[in-house]
């Protein structure tokens, strides 16, 4: 690697030689451009970078490829218009994105779900982490040069994705839940076909680690690379499982519990190095938590509605009573017209979502539509630290570390 000596010199050097030096620190220096659509970003990303040789010196990312304006789209529809654009954020994992949301406008309106609709959020919660750590453990093996993976992880997603169109209606933008309750109670049948995959799947998480947890190639790729001490993880703004894989341990589920979770069991994993390596074991417990998390929701599922009926001005009533009552009809065609009526304030909320901590700060003037909206994106936050510790890896190595961080650019750029 190249030595940087810095030397002291005055004002008046500058003009004169500046450009001159520059020229001459720079020389042994290449400049190269990884993206915006390079297949090893995971997504739309672009990396401007600076080599020595093989070594990189500089990694810049930019973003900004994926940018809608989601923040601004959402102060000119109602609380309920707003939930699909929730989907394209995370677009892994929409059901938790939608649950996060709800959460916040709820909070804000002062309502309370009954216990079988915070039931199913957390059960479709959960399910999401699943899909999304699946997608992203096999996603990262074929980083680091291993395919087979990839195959089992994506075929139990591809499992995952029937049940999510079985509740749901749609496998990828499912746009489930509302204010105040969910779109529609679960299906007939629906938590045994669950249940029987939650069964089946520590077959092939073991296989997963069978062919990476102990392969000598893949340890080769991921120990020792990419390592976030606790303390820049935490300057850093990371959440999720690439913080505690840096040995913090927070998990909003645990600290700061929201839909019912303090009723369920699980453990937190956490990682000691921080390291590639250590985010995919973090990972891939986390889906061995997640199961156990659904199999004590099911095996206590509440009975009851699936939405609060005492809001009567935020949740639109069952189709049923539009039918035949003609409150429930105004009610239907007034949260429909003007939104959710939602009083005036301002409120923050985050809930643990698969890639960390997303965030909603909400600003209210009263009515259906929000006045301001502030997404905290996780993605956002876990790539920053990009630059941070990139520089000094090797060029073959930015593609397992950008694996391992799993971010997804819809949320990043939002």
């Amino acid at each position: 690697m190249s030595k940087t000596v810095t030397k002291e010199i005055s004002i008046g050097d500058v003009g004169a030689r500046g450009s001159e030096a520059s020229d001459k620190a720079d020389s042994s220096l290449m400049a190269l451009n990884v993206g915006p659509s390079h297949p090893t970003t995971h997504g739309v990303l672009r990396l401007i970078m600076e080599l020595n040789g093989d070594v990189i010196e500089k990694c810049e990312p930019v973003i900004g490829y994926l940018h809608r304006g989601d923040e601004k789209i959402a102060e000119n529809m109602t609380y309920n218009q707003f939930v699909p654009y929730t989907d394209r954020l995370d677009y892994l994992a929409p059901l938790a994105n939608n649950v996060a949301y709800a959460l916040t406008v709820e909070k804000l309106a002062g309502v309370e779900v009954p216990e079988r609709c915070e039931a199913i959020r957390v059960l479709i919660c959960e399910l999401a982490r699943i899909s999304s750590h699946l997608l992203g453990m096999g996603v990262f093996g074929m980083d680091a040069g291993a395919w087979t993976p990839f195959m089992y992880t994506f075929t139990e997603r591809e499992k995952l994705y029937t049940l999510f169109e079985e509740l749901t209606g749609a496998r990828f933008t499912t746009s489930f839940t509302r204010i105040g309750g969910v779109a529609r109670d679960i299906p007939e049948g629906w938590l045994d076909r669950v249940k029987t995959f939650c069964e089946n799947l520590p077959k092939a998480t073991d296989e997963v680690e069978k062919l990476l947890t102990r392969n000598r190639i893949f340890l080769d790729r991921t120990e020792g690379i990419g390592a976030i001490s606790k303390e820049d993880a935490l300057a850093y703004g990371l959440t999720g499982p690439n913080l505690r894989a840096s040995g913090v341990d927070l998990d909003l589920r645990k600290d700061k519990p929201y839909s019912g979770y303090e009723k369920y069991e699980f453990d937190v994993p956490i990682g000691t190095q921080g390291d590639c390596y250590d985010r995919y074991l973090v990972r891939i417990e986390e889906v061995r938590q997640s199961l156990r998390i659904i199999d004590q929701v099911i095996s206590d599922f509440p009975s009851g509605l699936w939405y609060a009926e005492d809001a009567k001005k935020i949740f639109a009533p069952p189709k049923e009573k539009i039918m035949t009552s003609m409150e429930e009809l105004i009610q239907n065609f007034m949260i429909v017209t003007e939104g959710p009526q939602v009083p005036p304030g301002e409120i923050y909320f985050e809930a643990e979502n698969p890639k960390g901590a997303l965030g909603f700060y909400l600003v209210s003037k009263g009515g259906g539509v929000p006045y301001r909206l502030k997404i905290r994106a996780p993605s956002f936050c876990n790539l920053s630290i990009l630059e941070k510790f990139a520089p000094g890896h090797m060029l073959s190595d930015i593609t397992v570390i950008l694996g391992s961080l799993d971010f997804v650019m819809g949320e990043c750029d939002r």
